[in-house]
């Protein structure tokens, strides 16, 4: 095939991919059944062991900043030993960057949160940050006691991508828990994937996702995949668009690995 030829197809297929990207729907991507059991666990809440980074002490937000302009402090709210979600500051994420981890962290959805689906107390920790906005790799917060919404966008789940093993949330209210066990995606010297992510999720202590391999970022619209080679990353909390009441946070800790 001669150069031109080549230059043509190469060129019709950048075109539909861009036509592809321009006419793709958030509800492409979204997974309705199956639908992850239902199972009732007491999750555990545990003080830092003595090697770990606390990212959250119930005092203040020294160890965080403004995820959309990381020169200014976050400013979410913290009162009486919580963290809890200002949505009109935007997101936060960590001074220090990590690599691979194990982190806890403790969320409550409020007792009279209102709004249904997706719009019912969400949020999101983005296991490595990667830019402003929603860039990153995004395990799920949410209400997911008896509140229907697809599945890989429910608690426990990664975002559009993995859904949950298992729905152990609690009652609006109630404290939960997530213990993760996170491995970074590594990357080629010209910037392509070497390997991928892998995330094992505990919630309320029971799994919900075993060394899942991720395909990507977390993507609201169109299919996870890996476009920007990156290494050690913030971890980033979501302040969602929603107008349901914003949830809270305690006791977050980090152990590097």
């Amino acid at each position: 095939m001669k150069l031109a030829a080549l230059t043509s197809v190469a060129f019709l297929g950048i075109s539909l991919m861009a036509h592809a990207q321009q006419t793709a729907k958030p509800e492409d991507t979204e997974v309705w059944e199956p639908v992850p059991k239902t199972i009732i666990a007491t999750p555990s809440f545990p003080a830092p062991p003595s090697d770990a980074i606390v990212l959250f002490n119930g005092k203040d937000l020294s160890q965080w900043v403004s995820a959309d302009d990381r020169t200014a402090p976050a400013k979410w709210t913290v009162k009486d030993g919580l963290l809890t979600v200002n949505k009109s500051t935007g997101n936060i994420e960590t001074k220090q960057s990590f690599t691979n981890y194990q982190l806890h962290l403790e969320w409550r959805i409020p007792a009279n949160i209102s709004g249904t689906a997706q719009a019912r107390g969400n949020s999101g920790v983005f296991l490595a940050s990667i830019g402003k906005g929603d860039l990153g790799y995004e395990l799920q917060i949410l209400d997911s006691y008896n509140n229907k919404t697809y599945v890989n966008g429910m608690a426990g789940s990664i975002y559009k991508q993995h859904i949950p093993l298992a729905n152990p949330a609690r009652k609006p209210g109630e404290w939960q828990a997530y213990d993760v066990l996170w491995t970074a995606p590594t990357f080629k010297p010209d910037g392509s994937l070497l390997t991928p992510a892998r995330v094992t999720v505990l919630f309320n202590g029971v799994v919900v996702q075993q060394n899942t391999t991720l395909a990507g970022p977390t993507q609201y619209i169109g299919k996870a995949q890996y476009q920007q080679a990156h290494g050690a990353s913030p971890i980033k909390l979501q302040s969602h668009g929603d107008k349901s009441e914003p949830i809270s946070y305690r006791n977050i800790w980090i152990r590097e690995l």
